[in-house]
């Protein structure tokens, strides 16, 4: 085949935004009932719509509800754990009215909770009682929703459940015991998110489901615990970074007993609920998930003798762990795997993918595949990231021609890049973009001390990093100093923001749902961050002018490059005018800027039109940006001040 030669950003892909979309799903928690395997869909071709999938022991799939039922909580607004699968009977919160449904086999959705502002989300089944515990979001009231752990009777509950645990701003996690005896669950307040601080609480039960002799066992405003996992003979497990990394503790005699102490993270931040990181595969052997350097790892622990064997596959990114008998169920990723449904038999080592999170096959001669990199930021620092060389087996460049860079702020902002494959950024690098995905201080997946180094430096030291990082591969000669663009959305936004208004290093910026008033957002967005800034800026309002200072719609004079925003219209986190206001100041400062508002999405766009129009309007800026025509023809994108 004879390569053609084309400037970077201009070459033909077969990685079209429509076929990325159109063919792929977003592949969410799984879980066993008895032999069938379940798991969540999200489906951008239905609006979004989050689908429960079963896979029977024969081998059949089936949805379990049709359209428009729509598995989803918003409770913290990011929900996750929305429905739980028991003996054949499925529970979930559906998305248009959050009350919670009641699926039989063979049997047609039917609520079991009233219609009111109440929210439902983290299921745990007290088949003894013929309860539902769950975590209960209530609306109903002035201020602030109120957020306690209640139970719901599993046939119908019409008043909308009965509260059993009160008195913190934030609660998760609900876990029972074997025996039905007790129930261990999570606990936080104000003004800390639970990654940051959180504790695990322990209480008896009584025949009638009250709780008695509550006590917390772990956690503190200085040490995050996760995870409460159960154990066949009633023991209580968890994750902790009481020693600076996510590691497994075991409650025994009164006292928390490290399982496997290593620099390595088997948790993740919580933004969701549900998260599932290890899975028990027979009564002693605990099947785990651990991170390091932003890969994942699989291994077993056997919780006699304490012995951690890794287990060799090709997976990067794993998750999302159920297991029976041998058999583990998880959500698995690599660099040339989109996130998929992946069931692991232990025995033999025999994988299959059950559900792939797109249809069409990943051809490696147009994937570029992450190479993590470690460079020096400000202050002698160390930041992280994974960089991706333009790949495209069609073409070459021009002698001496350089790439363009993407540099890619990830949300949170304590979340986590990884190296798995994305269709959002072989997108990229197919068309001849360099692209580099950084994991800033503050990100998660590196200990405590780096998750926290962000405390009081957020739009400082998270902004330095990407700066840094996108000088560092200038210098070293992998990409076109010139070119530089950086993306990023919601956190990843205001960094992107602060990056263009502090810095003068970026050629252009797009911003997702970002952040431009900090003063607007302390007192603008939902419950679960309504304090968060208190950590990662100053306490609110004391620290007013210090907020001001880190807004960049208050630094317009910085602004000397071009602009492209996008923004949900039912966006609750991060509400529209943040994004409004920004680009009207952009625009009267006389800078290009343009701004696509989408009717109807939320906190991150989950409608494949409006995904493909975001992906392709964001391509004919940068074309507009740095002088390049797309192979392929674009919807024209309307820029101001052109």
């Amino acid at each position: 085949m004879v390569r053609r030669c084309a400037p970077y950003g201009s070459w033909a892909s077969p990685q079209s935004a429509q076929q990325a979309v159109a063919a792929g799903v977003g592949i969410g928690e799984t879980a066993f009932d008895g032999d069938d395997m379940l798991w969540l869909e999200q489906r951008p071709s239905e609006k979004g719509r989050g689908v429960v999938v079963r896979r029977s022991a024969d081998g059949r799939t089936e949805d379990l509800f049709a359209a428009p039922f729509n598995a989803r909580s918003r409770v913290h607004e990011y929900g996750g754990a929305a429905w739980l699968m028991h003996r054949g009977v499925l529970y979930f919160s559906h998305d248009a009215d959050q009350r919670v449904y009641r699926v039989g086999r063979g049997q047609a959705p039917v609520a079991i909770t009233p219609d009111a502002a109440l929210r439902f989300a983290d299921f745990c089944v007290d088949a003894k009682r013929q309860l539902l515990w769950c975590v209960r979001e209530d609306h109903r009231g002035e201020g602030e929703p109120r957020n306690t752990l209640v139970t719901l009777r599993c046939e119908g509950d019409t008043e909308g459940g009965k509260v059993r645990a009160e008195g913190s701003d934030f609660v998760a996690a609900p876990r029972l015991s074997p025996d039905g005896c007790q129930l261990a669950w999570l606990r936080w307040n104000h003004p800390d998110m639970p990654f940051f601080g959180s504790e695990l609480w322990l209480a008896d039960l009584d025949d009638a489901g009250a709780l008695h002799g509550a006590r917390c066992i772990a956690g503190s405003r200085d040490e995050s615990v996760q995870q409460p996992l159960w154990s066949r003979r009633g023991e209580l497990l968890f994750v902790s970074d009481r020693s600076g990394w996510w590691n497994l503790y075991r409650w025994r005699e009164g006292q928390a007993e490290a399982l496997c102490p290593m620099d390595a993270e088997f948790g993740e931040a919580q933004w969701v609920f549900g998260l599932s990181g290890h899975a028990f595969v027979g009564p002693r052997r605990l099947a785990c998930s651990f991170t390091r350097q932003g890969v994942a790892r699989l291994a077993v622990l056997d919780l006699d003798s304490l012995r951690l064997d890794e287990v060799e596959t090709a997976f990067t990114r794993i998750g999302n762990l159920s297991a029976r008998g041998d058999q583990l169920l998880f959500c698995g990723a690599s660099p040339l795997l989109p996130p998929s449904v992946c069931r692991l038999d232990l025995s033999s080592g025999a994988v299959e993918i059950l559900r792939q999170g797109s249809s069409i096959a990943v051809d490696p001669t147009y994937t570029s595949v992450a190479n993590a990199i470690e460079f020096p930021s400000a202050g002698g620092q160390t930041a992280h990231g994974f960089f991706y060389a333009p790949r495209n087996r069609d073409f070459d460049a021009p002698p001496g021609e350089k790439p363009p860079l993407l540099v890619l702020s990830h949300g949170g902002p304590t979340g986590m890049s990884s190296n798995e494959y994305k269709s959002g950024i072989q997108y990229w690098s197919s068309r001849g973009f360099a692209v580099l995905d950084v994991n800033y201080r503050g990100s998660s997946g590196f200990g405590r001390a780096y998750r926290m180094a962000l405390d009081g430096q957020w739009g400082v030291a998270d902004v330095e990093d990407c700066v840094h990082g996108a000088r560092f591969l200038a210098q070293r000669g992998d990409v076109d100093g010139r070119r530089l663009a950086i993306r990023g959305g919601s956190a990843g936004g205001y960094t992107t923001l602060c990056a263009l208004a502090f810095h003068d290093l970026f050629h252009c910026g797009c911003s997702r749902y970002g952040i431009g008033d900090l003063e607007t957002l302390a007192t603008d967005t939902h419950k679960f961050e309504a304090r968060y800034l208190d950590r990662l800026i100053g306490p609110w309002p004391q620290a007013r002018e210090l907020y001001r200072a880190r807004s960049p719609i208050h630094h317009l004079g910085g602004f000397n490059c071009p602009l492209i925003l996008f923004q949900g219209s039912e966006d609750k986190a991060v509400p529209p005018e943040q994004s409004r206001r920004m680009h009207a100041a952009v625009k009267a400062k006389g800078l290009p800027v343009a701004y696509i508002e989408f009717e109807g999405e939320q906190h991150g766009f989950r409608q494949a039109k409006n995904i493909v129009h975001a992906l392709e309007a964001e391509a004919g800026f940068y074309a507009h940006v740095f002088g390049f025509e797309l192979a392929d023809p674009v919807e024209p994108v309307a820029i101001d001040n052109l």
